[in-house]
């Protein structure tokens, strides 16, 4: 029986605020094309690249995240291939000495070795016109840092790639190396897949390129496996080469043979000094390291007591799962442990519906988000202590959202404090009964629609105002 085994090469743009080895700015929100270039980038005769030590820091520190080994002595070198987009006609890249070697991510608790992370230069980027017998190219984009990551072949599925790339793209955006934002060009992948009996035999490689999209990288992989079996089971060749994906036929397609890595011709760039890292230099970043993905989910299960489902909204939210923090950490001190428990429910419930239904995708970090965590802790208090119903809640929320007032202002403004006199609720229940004589009838013919009917009477009449558990206990011992 035959067994896929799938490789990934995943390239992330750094978010450096200048290219790989010049001065020009590194910017993909850049809209005119050739605006950010200048000699060096654009390849220019006797004109000499300088390293960007910042963007050495960033794969390093990826390089630390993803448990690789960092390699004290390193080099670029020349990868030498022609293409439109390459203005130099070749690409200072990395070959036999890269930054980070022998790593790995675990994803649902299977290890996925990392052979390498290495630094290289971005190329620019061909347009074409449709209908159009030319193309431009717009070299924005090349020498922008381009971290590239290579993994062992042990990924089985297209599911388990597609979770490797998305929790890799998490990890970039916890270190604040790179926003790795697919739809921008910031995080491209390319697979390689095999077919082979034999357990720790590879079969022939077949790579797919420029795959822009978690869906897109799943459905490619799983449609290659499928082919490559149907021709290895009617005793066809697989051919080694490379593929397309074509998104709205949902096939991958031929492009050329694949090109053999002495293809290239690398040998180490001339212009570049090798480098070295001390250990104090690997020690110091690796300190700059925050608190990691899979540390967050484990911690917030332990100490939150959270279900998987909210861990998960607060772990692709960081700003989000600070602001939840930072609002437990403003609660009372010295609560029971089961009041704790029930104010978190309700700042996870808030946060994750009403808050994030307001925000409408925009972050909490975002400098016009004026809800502080203090004024949202003493909102969820006033909920459990009954003060206001959860239609008052919503109002007052909305209200706190659009002008960062304090709750208890807001409701002392608006008059939405929820009644908690009984006698008060015990005489709009005694009002409502009298005004809907045939609903009290068919209840106590046994239509509970008619319970539920009287309930809601009752709250308009106190605008939302009783509490409606109180409603409900008040009725029933009326009724009876």
């Amino acid at each position: 029986m035959y067994q896929p085994t799938v490789g990934l090469e995943i390239h992330i743009e750094l978010n450096t605020k200048t290219k790989m080895f010049c001065s020009c700015l590194n910017d993909s929100d850049e809209k005119k094309p050739n605006n950010n270039v200048c000699q060096i980038c654009l390849g220019h005769p006797g004109t000499l690249p300088v390293i960007n030590q910042e963007a050495v820091k960033k794969v390093i520190k990826a390089g630390l995240a993803l448990n690789c080994q960092v390699n004290q002595d390193s080099k670029f070198d020349r990868k030498n291939y022609f293409y439109p987009d390459l203005p130099k006609g070749y690409q200072i890249s990395q070959n036999d000495m890269p930054i980070c070697q022998k790593g790995f991510l675990e994803i649902d608790g299977q290890k996925i070795r990392i052979n390498r992370i290495h630094l290289e230069e971005d190329t620019g980027k061909l347009i074409h016109p449709e209908n159009q017998d030319y193309s431009l190219v717009d070299f924005n984009r090349a020498g922008v840092p381009l971290m590239e990551l290579v993994t062992e072949p042990d990924i089985k599925s297209g599911k388990q790639a597609r979770e490797f790339a998305q929790e890799l793209q998490l990890i970039m955006n916890y270190l604040e190396i790179s926003s790795a934002d697919m739809e921008k060009g910031e995080m491209r992948i390319e697979v390689n897949i095999s077919m082979s009996k034999k357990k720790n035999q590879l079969g022939t490689k077949v790579e797919i390129k420029n795959l822009n999209s978690f869906k897109t990288v799943e459905k490619a992989i799983e449609f290659e496996i499928n082919r490559q079996l149907k021709k290895l089971e009617a005793k066809q060749e697989v051919v080694q080469e490379t593929r397309g994906w074509h998104d709205k036929k949902a096939v991958t397609f031929s492009q050329r043979e694949k090109e053999q890595a002495h293809d290239y011709r690398y040998f180490p760039e001339p212009d570049l000094p090798p480098m070295f890292f001390t250990k104090e230099f690997i020690e110091e970043i690796k300190k700059t390291i925050p608190e990691l993905p899979q540390a967050k989910r484990e911690r917030f299960k332990k100490e939150y007591q959270l279900l998987d489902e909210a861990i998960e909204v607060f772990i692709q939210d960081k700003h989000l799962s600070y602001y939840f923090e930072k609002t437990v950490s403003e609660l009372e001190p010295n609560l029971s442990q089961e009041k704790l428990a029930r104010l978190i429910k309700i700042i996870t419930n808030y946060l994750i519906t009403d808050l994030k239904g307001l925000l409408k995708g925009e972050s909490v970090a975002n400098e016009k988000f004026l809800i502080d965590p203090e004024n949202f802790a003493e909102f969820v208090s006033l909920i459990d202590d009954n003060k206001i119903s959860s239609k008052a809640a919503k109002a007052v929320l909305l209200e706190m959202f659009n002008t960062g007032k304090d709750p208890s202002n807001i409701i002392e403004e608006e008059n939405l404090g929820q009644i908690t006199d009984q006698i008060e609720v015990e005489k709009i229940i005694q009002e409502t009964v009298k005004e809907n004589f045939k609903a009290v009838e068919d209840y106590k013919k046994g239509k509970e629609n008619s319970f539920q009917f009287l309930v809601g009477q009752i709250m308009a009449k106190s605008r939302g105002k009783a509490n409606p558990e109180t409603v409900k206990h008040l009725l029933k011992k009326i009724l009876e």
